[in-house]
């Protein structure tokens, strides 16, 4: 038996550090676990061994700044997680595995505002598929990480607000799903799935500080501080959409006037140009027109960028983050949209906030959302089971 401050208990949780580590990771050099862990090099080095004879992770020849070096990732076969996104036109769901592997991917249209029950039946459906695509063992499914576009209540797990996702008011999405397939399941809205899926993958690696602004049929923010997703206690932290900008603008979805998402969401911003290139224009095809040199698209793409830079302005006020990761189909436009946010930024900010921050497009397009959901499975999910066979397989060195 382990009682606490026994050498079996420090040793427990030294492992349970390098591998939760690991788990976040995907991939860490040793030296880059001890760092992370606060651990020193040879008990790193002794617990590696041991998770490694276990069979709980693998060990792989690298290079670190020129220098030789071992990665450390989970073992591919350890455990597998499920990736689910519902955004307001498609559902895409991923497969992947403990090491940051994704093992399979596909995406199809869903008008996600009819009705909860068509989303959660097709979600269902395609989640089975894939796993019998995959054939993988459904006995290792570890958790599934669900992301819905809509604030969750953090205590409750229901969705709320019924101007943003009226035929999905009060439903409980993990829960839902949950009784569907058998496993944990874990929610949060689409914006800071996208934030938790640049993070790890795409142009937040690195940062422990940065906000990620979504813009497609509405305009949200996914906000990390300190390395952590914040959500607030009601679950509606990043609302940048429903900033206020003009008092008197256009009546917003929210009820109030003038709100950020009036003048920069699809919803708001093709009709402008419905004019002149006709009711079927998209977002993804104004911004190819835009990189096209059509000069409207350019026109309306730059003062969308100036708007959304005056969100961005507030936020580097507040919260003072290092790095914005600008998402959607918006971030095609590269330059287009990034410049003038750039410069309202520097018109509206503190300087000093200014120059700390760096806005770039995501590196992960629309796949960004459901990677995150994957990331927020390998987060949730505990390292009991993964230390089970690391702790039989050999009589430890205690350390």
């Amino acid at each position: 038996m382990e009682t606490p401050g026994s050498q079996s208990s420090l040793h427990r949780a030294n492992l349970e550090r390098v591998v939760r580590a690991v788990r976040l990771a995907g991939s860490l050099t040793q030296a880059e676990i001890a760092r992370t862990t606060g651990l020193s090099a040879a008990t790193v080095s002794n617990i590696v061994r041991e998770l490694k004879d276990g069979g709980t992770v693998e060990v792989t020849p690298t290079s670190a700044g020129g220098r030789r070096a071992r990665a450390v990732s989970l073992s591919g076969d350890a455990g597998i997680v499920i990736g689910v996104d519902f955004g307001h036109t498609h559902l895409r769901v991923a497969v992947g595995n403990l090491a940051h592997q994704v093992l399979a991917e596909e995406s199809e249209p869903l008008d996600v505002d009819a009705s909860a029950t068509q989303g959660f039946d097709r979600a269902e459906e395609l989640v089975n598929r894939l796993i019998a695509a995959t054939g993988v063992d459904e006995s290792k499914i570890a958790g599934v990480g669900l992301g819905v576009p809509g604030p969750i209540d953090g205590e409750s797990g229901t969705l709320g607000s019924t101007a943003i996702l009226p035929g999905w008011t009060g439903s409980k999405p993990a829960e839902e799903m949950r009784g569907r397939l058998g496993v944990p399941v874990h929610v949060d809205n689409d914006a800071n799935l996208g934030a938790l899926g640049e993070l790890v993958w795409g142009s937040g690696r690195g940062v422990r500080d940065l906000a990620y602004i979504k813009v497609s049929s509405g305009v949200g923010a996914g906000l990390v501080i300190d390395g952590k997703i914040y959500r607030g206690p009601g679950g509606t932290a990043g609302e940048i959409g429903h900033i206020t900008l003009d008092e008197s603008g256009p009546v917003c979805r929210c009820g109030n006037r003038g709100c950020l998402e009036t003048f920069a969401a699809a919803r708001y911003v093709l009709p402008l140009l419905q004019p002149s290139h006709g009711p079927d224009l998209t977002m993804e095809g104004m911004v190819r027109l835009a990189r096209d040199g059509d000069p409207g698209c350019r026109r309306v793409i730059a003062d969308v960028g100036r708007h959304i830079g005056s969100g961005v302005a507030n936020l580097c006020n507040l919260l003072n983050p290092s790095r914005v990761v600008l998402g959607g189909d918006l971030a095609e436009a590269g330059e287009l949209v990034l410049g003038p946010i750039r410069e309202s930024v520097g018109r509206y900010a503190i300087p000093s906030a200014a120059r700390q921050l760096s806005v770039l497009p995501g590196a992960l397009g629309g796949r960004a959302e459901v990677l995150g959901a994957l990331a927020l499975a390998l987060s949730e999910m505990g390292d009991s089971t993964l230390l089970d066979g690391a702790l039989t397989a050999a009589t430890p060195a205690f350390t």
